[in-house]
């Protein structure tokens, strides 16, 4: 544990080490080539939040709640419209009060053949959280998605991403395939603990390929989606094609609360579209990814 009464510059070798230690980059899974020869894999994810930031917020403004909800009633069908426009699958992450007030939705979602993923119970924030309630709120999400859908999530993204430090002992008790929640690289990795693998596999998101950082806004307060569609889509673009260029990974993640407007859902249309015109590229939901990277590495 982290004596409080140090200050970092004063912390002995061993201390900074352990930290560093809990949830640390290991081997890469990058493989030499993707199934059938693709050159480049391509993961759509979309965090089904809903509701749950302002529950999670305590925030009970019908007018905040009722953002979360336009996820569901427009961004949502879009979003499955789309996917299903182009034939391409995805992977979907529902925190568990989301799933529990659409559940037909999870199971539309899932029925179509899309990945439904962990996202915590209500958005959480883990590092906030009291001793052993993060692994109880997990375990309880698990458990909600599997009744729903028939079927055990094998992969994980915490809810903004905060992955504590118990994180990692939690998904390793629950036998996951994969988490999605670090970002020491571009491409997937097998997460190490204190320099030993864990046969987890981490499929990296980052900040810059993400839509809420674009276009997030929150009243009485300075946060404003300066970020116009078009240059969004520049940036995605160049991830993209940075990933394709390497031979890597391209993993998007995306709200359909934000992303699933008008103005928005038309640029993911584009994008997709962008990418399907060129050879060799594969789109899979993070399951498969995680899966070959496994049995490739």
């Amino acid at each position: 544990m982290t004596d409080t009464k140090q200050q970092p510059w004063e912390w002995p070798e061993p201390q900074w080490r352990h930290i560093v230690g809990r949830a640390r980059a290991g081997r890469s899974l990058k493989p030499t080539v993707w199934p059938n020869g693709a050159r480049c894999a391509v993961a759509l994810s979309f965090d089904a939040d809903h509701d749950t930031i302002p529950l999670r917020d305590s925030d009970e403004s019908p007018m905040r709640i009722s953002q979360g909800q336009y996820g569901s009633r427009q961004g949502v069908p879009r979003i499955r419209a789309l996917l299903a426009k182009h034939g391409v699958p995805a992977t979907f992450f529902y925190p568990a009060v989301s799933a529990l007030l659409y559940p037909e939705e999870v199971k539309g979602v899932a029925g179509e053949g899309h990945e439904i993923g962990i996202h915590s119970w209500i958005h959480e924030a883990n590092t906030a959280l009291p001793p052993g309630v993060e692994r109880d709120l997990t375990f309880r999400a698990a458990d909600t998605l599997e009744k729903l859908i028939g079927k055990r999530p094998v992969g994980i993204r915490t809810a903004s991403w905060d992955f504590s430090v118990d994180t990692m002992d939690i998904i390793r008790e629950l036998g996951l395939l994969y988490d999605s929640s670090l970002m020491a690289d571009d491409d997937p990795y097998e997460i190490e603990v204190q320099g030993q693998p864990t046969g987890i596999v981490e499929l990296p998101p980052e900040w810059i390929r993400d839509d809420a950082v674009y276009f997030n806004m929150l009243r009485f307060s300075g946060l404003r989606p300066y970020t116009p569609p078009s240059a969004v889509e520049e940036i995605f673009r160049a991830e993209f094609d940075g990933a394709y260029q390497e031979g890597g990974l391209f993993l998007l993640t995306m709200h359909p609360h934000v992303i699933g407007h008008r103005s928005r859902i038309a640029l993911l249309d584009r994008l997709v579209a962008y990418i399907k015109t060129k050879p060799d590229v594969w789109f899979a939901t993070h399951e498969d990814v995680a899966r070959y990277c496994d049995d490739a590495g």
